[in-house]
This record gives structure tokens, C-alpha cells and sequence, in this order.
């Protein structure tokens, strides 16, 4: 077998070097024996690959490579090693070992795995979907009509086949109402991609939506469900406000603030002095979205909501620029070594 012969041939190379020292004349003559052009041991490999049977050639030649570039590497390394008269130095093996740092969960990561959890106590279900999409159900089951802005070149990332990157979570309940059985009680998180970036905008970036549909739904039941949320996720002390907002896919439609978590509602830098912080999107199901999803309007009526894991873990972990989660300094992410198993 080829594995067995080169093995061998690597072991009495390694063994020859070691013995070669710090000897220059030694050391040609090591690899005048395993690397020279006209009677070398790879030489004679490379020969002895030529007249082997096509199929044995594939696995032989791969082995025979990692040979090569072990053998050419530590000569190398020999070689400078003697220019810089710098002697190699021997293993110590009585040295205690060298524990290796442990990684950590990313922030974003956290925020997830809590949302997640907050919502299969309530008894949802996690949804997922392919991040590549088309335009039926990234904008047109939507009710996002083609003249809307964030079909815009300058919003969307466009890909040849008329497909493009999702700008948001939301096709995937689409999808959910295509082809699940009713009542849906589900929770979306994943990457979505816009064409923005700044202090509190990325290219790429992370949401969570929730989609309810079923018999008797109601907008109170989105308040209420919207309400348990934050206070699990942040302070059961602050306070919940819903505005009047418009979203095409939602009617009626609501933008959900919290009181400040910095300030307490006094007003600061983070509120603009308001007292309140944006944090989700929200609204009950619009008829034309269900009718486009085979969904009868008349029966069933149902509630979406949605915000950004990336805007939440800087709040929830008052950080001050969202471009540090996507930065991979390891500083930040130290500290947060004893938040879960990476």
C-alpha cells in the first residue's frame, strides 16, 4: 500500500535530519538523499507514481504531495534556521501544558438563544428559510407594490435569475402560511441584507419576526404578547407604548416603544431626550397578505411583529456602536466568556 511506503520514508526523513544537528554538511547531505533532482527518494516517488494503475494514481499522488511539502518545509526551516546560527531548540516535555483559551458566545448569539427561549415558553415554534429569495416572497405576497422604495437597487442586494438577497425575515412567513396546517404560532430569526452601513445600520444584519395567524385573533392579543416579551427579555418595570405606524404587509400597523432602559424615562443622549426607545415593528396581518398565501380573511385573522436582534443585544448589553458585533475583537467578546458554551 502507498500510505504504509510513505509513511516510512517521512519517519526516516525526520530521523535523519534530527541526526543531521546543526551539522551544514549533514544537512546537504540529508536532502541530497530525499530531495535531489536526479537520485532523491521523492525523485524516484514521482517515477514510481508514473507506472501505477490509473486508479491507484489519485491517492498516491495526494500522499505524495503531503510527503513533498513536509519534507521541502522542514528543510526550509532547517536551512534558516542555520543561516540566523540560531539552534533549534529541544522539546521539553516535564513543561506543564498550555491551557487553551476558551471561546465565547457572541453577543448577538446570547440575545437569540433568550428570545427563542421566551417564545417556546409561550409555545411557539422556530421557523427558518433561505436567505437567498425571490421576489414573491421577499415583496410581492408582502403587499409591497413595485414602486415601493426598498425594491430600489439602492435598498436591495439584486443576484442574476430575477433572485436577490432577503431584506427581511418576513418571506419566511410566507412560506409558513403556504404550507403549514392553521393555527401558526411561530418565531423567525435569522440574516437579512440591505444595501446600508453606518453607526447604527450594517449590510448584514440579524432580525427576528413572530407571525400568529389563526381563529379570534386579536390586536390585544399582540399587546399583550408584545408586552410579556420585553419585560422577560429586559425589566418587568418598564414601561410599553404602542404608536400608530404603516407597514404594507400589516393593517392596522404599530411601531412599540420601551422606556428608556438607560435613563429610566428622564431623557438622555441614548432616548434623544425623549424617554423612549424604538425596539419593534408590529401590526395585525393585512387580509391581502393572507388572501395571497390561501388564507381566508373572513375566518382567520393573525399578527406580526419584528425587531433587530443587533439593535436589541446593543440596548440589552449597552454597547455604543453596532459595528463592534460585526469587528471580531476579541475584547469585546471576552467579556462576555460566561454567557453559554460557544
Amino acid at each position: 500500500m502507498a500510505a504504509p511506503q510513505l509513511e516510512t520514508i517521512r519517519a526516516e526523513f525526520d530521523a535523519a535530519l534530527r541526526a543531521a544537528g546543526g551539522d551544514a554538511r549533514r544537512m546537504e547531505e540529508v536532502r541530497i538523499r530525499f530531495a535531489g533532482r536526479r537520485s532523491g527518494v521523492l525523485q524516484a516517488l514521482e517515477e514510481q507514481l508514473k507506472g501505477l494503475p490509473r486508479e491507484e494514481k489519485p491517492a498516491f499522488g495526494k500522499a505524495l504531495n503531503e510527503l513533498k511539502r513536509h519534507i521541502l518545509g522542514r528543510l526550509e526551516e532547517a536551512r534558516a534556521a542555520l543561516a540566523a546560527g540560531v539552534e533549534r531548540p529541544s522539546l521539553d516535555v516535564t513543561l506543564p501544558g498550555r491551557t487553551p483559551r476558551l471561546g465565547a458566545v457572541h453577543p448577538v448569539t446570547l440575545v437569540r438563544r433568550e428570545i427563542e427561549e421566551i417564545f417556546l415558553r409561550m409555545g411557539y415554534s422556530v421557523a427558518d428559510g433561505p436567505e437567498v429569495e425571490d421576489d414573491w416572497h421577499n415583496f410581492e405576497a408582502l403587499n409591497i407594490p413595485p414602486d415601493h422604495p426598498a425594491r430600489d437597487t439602492q435598498d436591495t442586494f439584486y443576484l442574476p435569475g430575477g433572485l436577490l438577497l432577503r431584506t427581511h425575515t418576513s418571506p419566511v412567513q410566507i412560506r409558513a402560511m403556504e404550507s403549514m396546517s392553521l393555527p401558526i404560532r411561530i418565531i423567525i430569526p435569522g440574516r437579512v441584507y440591505r444595501r446600508d452601513s453606518d453607526l447604527r445600520h450594517s449590510p448584514m444584519f440579524h432580525q427576528v419576526e413572530g407571525l400568529v395567524v389563526g381563529e379570534g385573533v386579536t390586536f390585544a392579543h399582540l399587546k399583550a404578547t408584545l408586552e410579556a416579551f420585553v419585560h422577560v427579555l429586559f425589566d418587568p418595570s418598564l414601561q410599553v407604548r404602542l404608536r400608530p405606524s404603516f407597514f404594507p404587509f400589516t393593517e392596522p400597523s404599530a411601531e412599540v416603544d420601551i422606556t428608556c432602559i438607560l435613563c429610566r424615562g428622564q431623557g438622555c443622549a441614548m432616548c434623544s431626550g425623549s424617554g423612549w426607545i424604538e425596539i419593534l415593528g408590529a401590526g395585525m396581518v393585512d387580509p391581502r397578505v393572507l388572501r395571497a398565501c390561501r388564507i381566508d380573511p373572513a375566518r382567520y385573522t393573525g399578527f406580526a411583529f419584528g425587531c433587530g436582534l443587533d439593535r436589541v443585544a446593543l440596548l440589552k448589553y449597552g454597547l455604543p456602536d453596532l459595528r463592534l458585533l460585526f469587528s471580531g475583537d476579541e475584547r469585546l467578546l471576552r467579556q462576555f466568556a460566561g454567557g453559554g458554551e460557544a
